[in-house]
């Protein structure tokens, strides 16, 4: 029998193996992100080139530059075994880590925050490549913790937080702070803290979210506005808001709207605005019920899985990509604080790309079925 792709089940060779044992749904779920992806660049980054002087089509073409690399990184880690996953994942997260301090140093300002590097002719922002690395490694400490190898893993893990939020807030990175925070603490919660660790994270998050909303007066001014809509929401929520309302349930129609027009991240951390506005509510919803579909559906392959440091690693995986994508929509749409966060898969950016690549790569490759395992139900 010979599957879509040319592959054969009999076929023993990487590829072949790699398409019957990936999970195809989810990979079909990433390569509609991917397409509207493209799609929402091209109606919504021209308008934001020809403001900075670059040609019409800039953006679209980068984006289109990315794909074959993200596509290529993404299948490459997901034709690894777990053993290699954790080799790669901790190796990658100590460059990473190391990349992300050498920002302070050698990186440069973009709207007052230090965040990138240049690697030739690519500029690179370290901390999307660290949280799925930051997942694998805390992931592979925690087991070790728990098979009692490593008897003080889960300290190690505690410093490794810390030291990551000391970079991150140093830039200032707050969002990306956060949502590295979430996954720590989800894995650290699926590898069975007690309910005194539980209410001691919470604490100390609540206590460092009191300190950054007394000390960064940016982090003081979009909570505060927040909380009190009528002191005037930011710009850009404002737009993004009204263009939801613009775009009512189906759309203006691509290439119509008017809001990638005023809006300055209209490509980026606001593209969510431009497909309500263009598309609609309606594609706005399948587009949430796409992201959701690959959360659950990594979690209900996770059920059958028995081995911890897989059920640990991609466990925070899942949590980092559904939140950052939650994050994104959340605050184009006035539900929580900006955050300056991509929409995976679907904001123009290199590094945001890449970094996904290496989320979704580690992840279908730790959920992968392996040898010896019988194909479940699951379609």
């Amino acid at each position: 029998m010979t599957g879509f792709a040319g592959f054969g089940r009999t076929d023993t060779s990487i590829l072949g193996n790699w398409w019957w044992t990936v999970d195809r749904w989810t990979l079909g779920a990433v390569a509609v992100l991917v397409g509207a992806g493209v799609l929402l660049s091209l109606a919504a980054s021209p308008p934001v080139a020809e403001d900075l002087g670059l040609g019409r089509y800039h953006f679209v073409r980068r984006h289109l530059m990315y794909l074959p690399m993200v596509a290529v990184a993404m299948v490459a880690l997901s034709t690894l075994t777990p053993t290699w996953v954790r080799r790669a994942g901790t190796i990658g997260f100590l460059v990473a880590l190391a990349l992300t301090a050498a920002t302070l140093v050698v990186g440069y300002q973009v709207k007052g925050a230090s965040r990138w590097i240049p690697l030739g002719g690519f500029t690179l922002q370290p901390a999307e490549i660290l949280k799925p690395t930051f997942a694998v490694a805390v992931a592979w400490l925690l087991t070790a913790w728990r098979d009692g190898r490593l008897p003080h893993g889960g300290w190690i893990t505690t410093g490794l937080m810390a030291l990551c939020a000391a970079l991150l807030l140093s830039q200032p990175d707050v969002g990306q702070t956060g949502l590295m925070g979430v996954i720590w603490f989800s894995e650290f919660f699926l590898a069975g803290l007690s309910v005194h660790g539980v209410l001691a994270i919470v604490l100390a998050g609540l206590g460092g979210l009191g300190l950054l909303y007394y000390s960064m007066p940016h982090v003081h001014e979009r909570i505060a506005t927040f909380i009190d809509p009528a002191n005037g929401l930011p710009y850009q929520v404002q737009t993004a808001v009204r263009a939801f309302g613009d775009g009512g349930l189906f759309g203006v129609g691509p290439g119509e709207g008017r809001v990638k027009e005023v809006l300055p991240d209209a490509h980026t951390d606001f593209i969510f605005a431009v497909a309500g506005e263009e598309f609609g509510l309606v594609a706005c919803l399948l587009l949430v019920g796409v992201y959701a579909f690959i959360v659950v559906r990594g979690f209900q392959r996770l059920q059958r899985e028995h081995d911890l440091f897989i059920l640990l690693a991609a466990g925070g995986l899942l949590v980092q990509f559904g939140v950052q994508a939650a994050i994104n929509m959340a605050s184009t749409v006035a539900l929580m604080p900006p955050k300056g966060m991509t929409l995976p898969f679907v904001s123009y950016g290199g590094s945001s790309m890449l970094g996904m690549a290496v989320t979704m790569g580690f992840l279908l490759a730790l959920t992968r079925r392996r040898s010896g395992e019988q194909p479940g139900r699951m379609p």
